[in-house]
């Protein structure tokens, strides 16, 4: 029976985060997209400005606001929806809406929860209620008891005996929790698991068993099944998220598996669960012993890993289902394209996660049950051997795939195995080289023997290709078969002939040999289910394992365009360029273009098969890449959206008279180049920060005492900063090169002088042919020093000088004439004392461009597409960029999630995800903005540590207005005098190390007194970085907000001063 509802609220995500990242754009964007079809209206909620989701054409009205239940009643007072649905927007939307229902206001304004219960949800979620419902069908989960004190738990840890885990209610990837062996271990981590959360449980460990995890789908009429079985490579004990992924399950027998279906069924009928869940086993393969570890009543990660690894849509079904279809309405009956059955696959494929851990300061690189990975890559092939190598070069970190990395040494191998960190598979492999049996590594990592035997056949057929000295002389069948195993061109030249350059040449020496003797990949593609036109969606991969293509290239087509994507979600590059990917298919597409998607990340929108006309699923490689140029022949290929990887390719492609469209390689290379860029602005007279290139540290010392401390240290070609710093003092940077020397051996160290103090411009445009056709400037909050991916971006830029801007203005038209820019471009500004200079220009999209084109309204990657393809446009008018609001961009930082890390800013960018909100005037906009990463307003007490002279001013306004308001300041010893001085009154506080009377920080955290934390480090001096560090992480390890830039907390201060909370606006994005 269908419900009648006709306006449906959506609860999205926010901001991207650990444990919560761009799969649910795409589960939210299905969901809309199946509602739509049904003709109800839909509300979207959700500030993540750069999603597909809240793009034109998604939902019928976007509100920018921050998920929290005071801004959803506003809402819904507003726009009275009969219905809402929590379970597309991860563990915000969920935990948001069950607030709501327990408080009775969604029933006091009539709203209907849709899909799944809200009773049903919280059996998933409260611990405690969960094992009562599962004892009472006798089905196993660990040995567990919920706890609220210290005391209790470590009864209950005595009880169990260690080890024990440890996790909190309501928290998501696994955030707070742990194994502990003993007292000291358990106590500190509990102390920190309850400032997350009210209630912790204390569990068996069963560490070193299986984890199985199963996709269930259920109708109203009960009809229940799974889709695709799923087993992690890494044993238990390693969250999820952490874990590579395989599936079809490999390691178990058919009555396991059958086992283990027929227990979920079970359960999930019991709870009642309508829609899609997602469940988790311990498994003992010896015994048949099992524990049912967690259900999630919501779409997870792992479903949109489902969706993309079988065809099968979850999110869009569940989005049907909940509005009361039954399985057998959804997709035509019968046939492969039915919703009715799970989907059979004829090939496996794994997910491996991606860290960023080397871009934070001190961080633990331990991994284990609390998720720290920043993103994720999918890989399909025939054989475990081809997806794991696959899979190792996706995820983006230097890595050649399983073997032939030569960077990569281990000290103690016997313990990188038995304490995995980020790289524990490279361990894996190096073991295998130094002739370590399977079964001794099996015993030291608890993964089973099948997948380490797997290993051990490509590492064992590196030495059959050792035997050959010539990439001519490789037989047919030798090279047949090292494809099989996954092998890539580059790695079969460094076995074969290990040639010392940049290996371009020998890669295409194998490819050349290779198709002379007709060894090419073959494309296969994916059944898919519930898609509208199930014959034209292509949704394919490439592989060695079979012989013939499962769709036709006899007819070429002369339209064909090619858009490279983004690759794995990394910090500096994520879902904004998942926008600007799909933004420029989905153009081509309405021009008449036949157009072609390569990326591999299973989380995205662009991996969607509905999105384009054919989707390979495959690596952004160079390799790759031209495999699929030789089958299609496209008109061209679009290299400027999808962010640095495919940005780096533009050269080699170039050379290979590949037509890429828009900006010429030529010109890519000019700008990416620092040498050719720096001198290409003195022939323009175009003003930079000094700087020069150098190659040893007596140049360097030389250059230094010319234009003395800060300086700016880099390494040519990187993305987004990695291994950037800012160094204060000689043995800083010592210290630094020490490090950033191993970076890259061809390129020398970029030295350039620091300004400090100096407003950051952002100009993000779109040219033709050299003539800017619009544009878009933008300021930061913060000055230089942060980096840009990091900063507060405030547009329409609200503090510079009509003469700045109007410089700005004359300096990015010189370069785009001067580089013949064609297609979207950013740059980056300096400006003090009205005197401008240029850090960088990027001839590719930037990820601001989602958040000014939503601003301003105008598609900037909607015209840079139409002038790549060489459509008309129009030059837009000066006026059309005066618009009334404001909108403001702010950083979601996930410090939480990592260990150890210190949680400060600099040059090298260290957030994983962003918001993006619009105001009537600043006040609002940052009020929401910030409101929506994580802050909120301070009511107890706000403890500021003001650092240097510099920073004591800039915030004795903003202690002022605290004041006035009534809000208690506690205040260091230096800041505390020098706020006495100025007439204003605070509470002293001692840090860690002194002993002078003053009221202990950690204390004042510990009893939550303080409310917000504002410490700005001073210099970075060995005290002032551990006290500083201690203070700074005790913060978020209590779950304080932390702010340590001084302009940013004066103008969160300043904003929260002026405006209460119920003064905000609340406006949908068409009011604007």
């Amino acid at each position: 029976m269908k419900q009648e509802v006709k306006k449906v609220l959506i609860l999205g995500s926010g901001a991207l985060k650990i444990g919560q990242a761009g799969e649910f754009d795409y589960s939210g964007s299905q969901a809309m997209k199946a509602l739509r079809e049904e003709g109800v209206q839909t509300i979207l909620i959700n500030p993540n400005i750069a999603t597909i989701q809240t793009s034109e054409g998604i939902a019928d009205r976007v509100y920018f606001l921050p998920i929290t239940p005071y801004f959803v009643e506003e809402i819904i007072k507003k726009e009275n929806p009969d219905g809402i649905m929590l379970s597309f927007g991860g563990q915000t939307a969920l935990n948001c809406g069950t607030e709501l229902y327990n408080a009775g206001t969604l029933e006091k304004y009539g709203v209907k929860v849709l899909g799944t219960s809200v009773e049903a949800i919280m059996i998933t979620e409260d611990r405690d209620l969960f094992v009562k419902k599962l004892d009472e069908i006798d089905a196993k989960t660990p040995r567990s008891q919920a706890v609220g004190s210290l005391e209790d738990a470590l009864k209950v840890a005595h009880d169990l005996g260690y080890p024990v885990m440890v996790r909190s209610a309501y928290a998501l990837g696994g955030l707070g929790s742990g194994i502990c062996t003993n007292d000291e271990e358990f106590t500190e981590l509990c102390n920190s698991a309850l400032a997350f959360s009210d209630q912790i449980l204390v569990e068996e460990s069963l560490k070193g068993w299986k984890e199985i995890e199963f996709e269930v789908i259920r109708d109203a009429n009960d009809h229940c099944f799974t889709v695709v079985p799923m087993e992690n490579f890494d044993p238990l004990g390693i969250h999820t998220g952490e874990s590579i992924v395989i599936a079809p399950i490999q390691t178990l027998r058919e009555d396991q598996i059958e086992l283990l279906q027929d227990i979920a069924r079970k359960v999930v009928r019991h709870i009642g669960i309508v829609g899609e869940c997602n469940i988790q086993y311990a498994f003992n393969a010896q015994t048949n012993d099992y524990r049912i570890i967690e259900i999630n009543a919501r779409l997870s990660r792992s479903s949109a890993l489902a969706s993309k690894a079988s065809g099968y849509p979850l999110a869009f079904v569940a989005a049907k289902l909940a509005l009361g279809y039954t399985l057998d309405q959804i997709g035509e009956m019968g046939t492969p394209n039915s919703a009715y059955v799970a989907p059979s696959v004829d090939y496996v494929i794994a997910k491996i996660p991606r860290w960023d851990l080397t871009k934070f300061a001190g961080v633990d690189r331990e991994i284990g049950s609390s998720m720290k990975s920043v993103g994720e890559i999918m890989s399909i092939g025939q054989s475990i051997e081809e997806i794991m190598q696959k899979g190792l070069r996706m995820i983006g970190q230097g890595m050649h795939g399983f073997v032939g990395n030569n960077d990569v040494e281990f000290e103690d191998l016997d313990k990188e195995l038995s304490h995995p960190t980020d790289l524990r598979i490279f361990a894996i492999a190096q073991a295998l080289e130094k002739g370590y049996t399977p079964e001794r590594i099996e015993e030291l990592t608890k993964i089973d023997l099948f997948f380490i035997n797997k290993l051990k056949n490509i590492v064992d057929y590196t030495k059959v290709l050792a035997q050959y000295n010539k990439i001519e002389e490789l037989p047919v069948d030798v090279l047949k078969e090292a494809k099989r195993l996954g092998f890539s061109d580059f790695q079969i030249a460094r076995y074969v002939e290990n040639p010392q350059d940049t290996m371009e040449k020998g890669l295409l020496a194998v490819r050349a040999h290779r198709k002379k003797n007709g060894i090419v990949p073959t494309v296969r593609r994916i059944n898919t289910v519930a898609s509208e036109h199930p014959e034209l969606t292509n949704y394919l991969y490439m592989t060695y394992g079979k012989d013939e293509h499962s769709i036709s290239y006899e007819y070429k087509n002369d339209k064909n365009i090619i858009v490279l994507g983004s690759g794995a979600y990394r910090i500096g590059s994520s879902v904004e360029f998942d926008w600007c990917s799909v933004n420029a298919i989905q153009t081509a597409r309405k021009l008449g273009y036949k157009s072609i998607m390569v990326n591999y990340n299973p989380e995205t929108v662009s991996t969607d098969y509905d999105m384009c006309d054919r989707l390979y699923f495959d690596e952004l490689s160079f390799e790759r890449v031209l495999d699929v140029i030789d089958l299609e022949s496209p008109k061209g290929v679009i290299v400027s959206v999808g962010g640095q990887i495919p940005n780096n390719m533009a050269m080699k492609l170039h050379r290979q008279n590949v037509p890429v469209l828009g900006t010429s390689p030529v010109s890519i290379d000019r700008a990416e180049n620092r040498n050719k860029f720096s001198a290409m602005l003195d022939q323009l007279g175009i003003d930079q920060p000094r700087w020069e290139a150098l190659t040893s540290y007596e140049e360097i010392d030389k250059f230094i005492d010319e234009v003395g401390f800060p300086v700016l240290i880099r390494p040519s070609y990187v993305l987004s900063g990695a291994a950037m710093n800012v160094c204060y003092d000689k043995e800083q940077m010592h210290t630094f090169l020490g490090a950033a020397a191993k970076v890259s051996k061809e390129y020398p160290v970029v030295v350039s002088q620091f300004l400090q103090n100096a407003k950051e411009i952002e100009f993000d445009a779109v040219a033709k042919n050299g003539e800017i056709i619009e544009y878009a400037i933008s300021e930061h909050v913060e000055f230089a020093g942060v980096h840009s991916g990091d900063a507060t971006l405030v547009f329409p830029a609200q503090n510079i000088y009509l003469a700045t801007a109007r410089k700005i203005k004359q300096i990015s038209k010189k370069i785009a004439k001067e580089l013949n820019i064609s297609g979207p471009f950013n740059m980056q500004f300096l400006a003090k004392n009205n005197e401008v200079k240029v850090i960088e220009c990027n001839l590719r999209a930037s990820r601001s461009f989602p958040f000014v084109s939503k601003v301003v309204k105008r598609n900037f990657i909607e015209t840079a597409t139409k002038i790549m393809l060489g459509e008309p446009v129009e030059k837009a008018d000066s006026t059309d960029f005066d618009i009334d609001s404001i909108g403001i961009k702010a950083s979601q930082f996930s410090f939480a999630r990592l260990h150890k890390a210190d949680p400060i800013l600099g040059v090298d960018m260290s957030s994983t995800g962003e918001v993006g909100c619009i105001g009537d005037n600043y006040d609002d906009a940052m009020m929401k903005a910030l409101l929506s990463v994580g802050f909120h307003k301070p009511n107890k007490g706000v403890l500021v540590s003001s650092g240097d002279a510099k920073g004591k001013v800039d915030l004795l306004d903003s202690c002022r207005m605290l004041q006035a308001k009534g809000i208690k300041i506690y205040a260091t010893a230096g800041t505390q005098k020098f706020l006495a001085d100025n007439g204003i009154v605070s509470e002293m506080v001692s840090w860690p190390d002194e002993n002078n009377g003053g009221k202990d920080i950690a204390a004042l955290m510990h009893d939550h007194e303080i409310d917000l934390l504002v410490n700005i480090p001073k210099n970075h001096t060995r005290r002032e970085l551990t006290n500083g560090y201690k203070i700074r992480r005790s913060a978020i390890d209590h779950n304080i907000p932390l702010l340590t830039n001084a302009r940013l907390a004066s103008a969160f201060i300043r904003a929260f001063c002026n405006i209460d909370t119920t003064e905000v606006s609340i406006k949908a994005w068409d009011e604007y």
